[in-house]
């Protein structure tokens, strides 16, 4: 018997939904439709978590597979995919970031289009400003996405509330990132808290803890059931983006498809740099401090300088600290999924998904 896998069917689905937008392209002007390329490019790929948990999340209470409602579940699942998608391409254009999954990130797409057709101003302003744009589509096609699934679906109402409030949530959570990074370095005491709120807000929530529970309303969850898979999205959620932030610190370039200390460059104020100054303050690691002061959001530091700072950081003790917290959060996570007596196959697919979503290496 084949192993049941949904991404397959999310897949044909973000294809019928970027045809759609490809058909609208068409009406408006041949010089439109090169944009949807670049959008199926950005589709191409991932590994489709989120819509792998809304899924599971519905399958685990109840869910039939080949039944009109698992149609439903996968248009609801393309959205959360389409979502993503924008808010990736809107994040490189804040962080400037050069790559997304190994490949140019969406704004030098655009901008090495501007320069290949001789085009006039500035590139990086049009590659900004098309990414931009690109986005707002795909959240345009998210929304067709959602309300085509959600047509007369008896729990319509309650997963649009929460796909709704999920969306508004990482806005404000990019926010947030913007925030902590323009801060005086060194000036607050709450650098971790912050750190734990972006990730919270920005990834963990919409990345698991959100599509479990709209996967479970999908499927007529109660307010209990539902709260149990809040209780089990959250910290594994966390658990997975820390993986994410150790990863851009010590992963291989060639695997995660971006380079190595990039997240130093950008600046941000990761939970690990937050937890390597607060104990180098405590130990009076000066240097430490300085290497920080220095290298962190500084474009032009070498590779060098972001090597020797890498080194520090780990000296310090705080990656230690959070390989420890996405252990305990992620045996958390999974302890809760055991205790739920969800039927198998659903329940271990679910768990086999939670521990690939933290044991990972891109």
């Amino acid at each position: 018997m084949a192993t049941e896998d949904p991404r397959p069917a999310v897949d044909e689905a973000l294809a019928q939904q970027t045809a759609a937008l490809r058909e609208v392209a068409r009406t408006v002007a041949p010089q439109a439709e090169p944009v949807v390329d670049v959008l199926e490019q950005m589709l191409n790929g991932g590994k489709r978590l989120r819509a792998s948990f809304t899924y599971w999340g519905w399958r685990v209470h109840g869910g039939e597979p080949g039944s009109d409602e698992a149609d439903a579940v996968v248009l609801v699942a393309a959205a959360h995919e389409l979502f993503q998608a924008a808010a990736l391409i809107h994040d490189d254009v804040l962080d400037n970031s050069d790559t997304r999954r190994g490949k140019p990130a969406v704004h030098h797409v655009f901008a090495a289009s501007h320069r290949d057709n001789a085009l006039m101003g500035d590139p990086g302003w049009f590659g900004d400003a098309a990414a931009i744009l690109l986005g707002d589509l795909a959240m345009v096609a998210c929304d067709a996405a959602l309300a085509s699934a959600l047509r007369d679906h008896p729990q319509g109402d309650a997963v649009r509330d929460v796909f709704n409030f999920m969306r508004a949530e990482v806005e404000l959570g990019q926010y947030l990132d913007l925030f902590s990074q323009a801060r005086p370095w060194g000036a607050h005491d709450d650098d971790e808290t912050l750190a734990r709120q972006v990730i919270r807000t920005k990834s963990a929530r919409y990345s698991v803890e959100h599509p479990l529970a709209i996967g479970a309303l999908m499927a007529g969850a109660d307010d209990d059931q539902v709260a149990a898979c809040r209780a089990i999205g959250l910290p594994l959620g966390e658990a997975f983006q820390l993986r994410d932030d150790v990863l851009g610190m010590l992963g291989d370039p060639h695997v995660t498809g971006k380079p190595t200390g990039d997240d130093l460059l950008e600046g941000k104020r990761t939970i690990i740099v937050a937890r390597a100054a607060k104990r180098a303050r405590t130990t009076g690691d000066e240097a430490t401090l300085s290497l920080l002061a220095a290298v962190l959001g500084n474009r032009a530091a070498s590779p060098d300088d972001v090597a020797r700072l890498t080194v520090a950081i780990e000296t310090t003790g705080a990656i230690a600290d959070v390989e420890a917290m996405i252990t305990r959060l992620s045996a958390q996570a999974l302890a809760l999924i055991d205790e739920q007596g969800w039927p198998d196959p659903a329940a271990s697919a679910l768990r086999t998904l939670a521990q690939s979503a933290v044991a990972r290496r891109a």
